[in-house]
């Protein structure tokens, strides 16, 4: 039988199906911190999201419902409907939501548990079985047998490390017979989050009292059963995975990222460390982090960004982090064999000292005359065969020895000497090979200094 106009009043909430326009005056059942349902609402107005909208988050639900006498056969269907509508918004599923009922009266039967059905069609075909048990209103004692008995992990409830949140829906339309203050404290304390549904005759700060905060989200009111089918849409919004990166809801400053199920975090640009309040972003310091990977300097820019740059005499190469010097001659990095010579384009060139002749690598140098160096070691005479190699001679009346260096006097001059003097020839040749000996040293020593003067020579001419 409908209420006085007051007990009609409706106040709107946001994301609340929106309805006739309220009487001039509020009941006294109204407040700030309750949503309300009327009987109907204008055409054409939204009436919450459609199935397949969203993908509901996963969940350990328990339906709390009140079968008492004065809820009539007719209206008890209207509950269980009420309870079908809010599992088809949802994905059912061993992996996904788990769903059970408690059925009480001034009794508590727990239908079926979390563990019992994982099908949505079963599931659905069992709350349609469920039948009323008639008399009293013990809403302290189902909230208690629900915490004790249907959200365990013996019952098929997930345990704390699976980070699964545990839901309870109440839906009553009378005063409770016993208390529900401290039970229901309780059932919070373990991580159970309340929600409370009041029809008709429903004590308003009863369901205030048994709910989670913040109570606008979790009390709701309808005048009769025949409109408390409506809620379902505000339930499947409740527990819908919404995108808040997609819908702009998230306030990240620079990047959000989807986590799934609804959940996201924030991630800043590069350049940038996010907050303690995990949203928004400050410039960091790379250079001071020493991940910039400039080979000399690292300077920071205003943006929070950085550049390399080089120590002076060196300039930074294509790859902005390292540096290559000016003049590779002085820094002694150029590869050059014999001599660096510096270019006024910042490059350089290897050049080789007088005799030798650049190879095709354009750093090592071959010999192009060695005679010319007098670093050949013959005897008598160096002959050239060309720009690498060359031979020894000997003077007339000399012949080349073994070693293909040194030379000996014939045996036709030593015969004819011994012949006219034997002992003035033995002086002769002993005088001779002496003095053979002196020349030789002395042709290796001239030798080496000839070799420096050009040297030095060259040097002088090219700095």
């Amino acid at each position: 039988m409908p209420r006085p106009l007051p007990r009609r009043l409706l106040l709107l909430w946001p994301l609340l199906l929106p309805l006739l326009p309220p009487p001039a005056s509020p009941g006294p059942l109204a407040g700030p911190a309750v949503a309300r349902l009327g009987t109907r609402r204008p055409a054409g107005s939204p009436g919450g999201r459609g199935s397949g909208v969203c993908k509901s988050r996963p969940l350990d639900l328990v339906f709390i419902i009140d079968s008492s006498r004065s809820v009539r056969p007719l209206e008890f269907t209207k509950v269980k409907t009420f309870v079908s509508r809010i599992i088809d918004t949802l994905d059912i599923g061993a992996a996904a939501t788990r769903v059970a009922v408690v059925n009480y009266a001034s009794t508590v039967k727990i239908e079926f548990q979390l563990q019992t059905y994982s099908d949505k069609q079963a599931l659905k075909k069992a709350v349609a079985r469920i039948t009323p048990l008639s008399t009293g209103t013990m809403s302290g004692l189902a909230i208690q047998t629900a915490m004790d008995e249907a959200f365990t992990v013996e019952a098929g409830a997930r345990g704390p490390t699976s980070n699964i949140p545990k839901v309870a829906i109440i839906v009553t339309d009378g005063r409770p017979q016993d208390q529900v203050s401290e039970v229901a404290a309780q059932a919070r304390a373990s991580g159970i989050e309340l929600y409370a549904v009041g029809v008709d005759r429903a004590d308003m700060e009863s369901l205030k009292t048994m709910a989670s905060e913040p109570l606008d989200e979790h009390v709701f009111y309808v005048e009769t059963y025949g409109v408390i089918e409506k809620l379902s849409s505000r339930f499947q919004e409740t527990f819908c995975a919404l995108d808040p990166c997609v819908l702009g809801t998230h306030q990240c400053q620079h990047v959000c990222i989807s986590d799934g199920d609804g959940r996201h975090h924030c991630e800043c640009s590069q350049g940038y460390a996010l907050n303690v309040d995990r949203k928004t972003c400050s410039a960091i310091d790379k250079c001071a982090l020493n991940t910039h990977g400039c080979e000399h300097i690292c300077v920071n820019d205003r943006t929070g960004s950085y550049h390399c740059e080089c120590h002076e005499g060196y300039t930074l190469n294509e790859d902005r982090k390292t540096c290559s010097a000016k003049d590779k001659c002085t820094s002694g990095t150029h590869g050059c064999q014999h001599i660096c010579v510096n270019d006024r384009s910042g490059s350089h060139h290897c050049e080789c000292f007088e005799g030798y002749t650049l190879n095709a690598d354009k750093k090592t140098c071959s010999v192009h005359n060695k005679c010319a160096l007098g670093t050949h070691g013959c005897q008598h005479v160096c002959v050239s065969d060309g720009e690498v190699s060359y031979h020894c001679d000997c003077f007339p009346g000399y012949n080349l020895n073994e070693d293909k260096k040194t030379c000996t006097a014939v045996e036709e001059v030593r015969r004819l000497l011994s012949t006219e003097d034997a002992c003035g020839c033995e002086a002769t040749l002993a005088f001779q090979e002496k003095v053979s000996s002196y020349l030789q040293r002395l042709n290796t020593k001239l030798d080496d200094i000839l070799e420096k003067l050009q040297v030095h020579e060259y040097r002088q001419v090219h700095s």
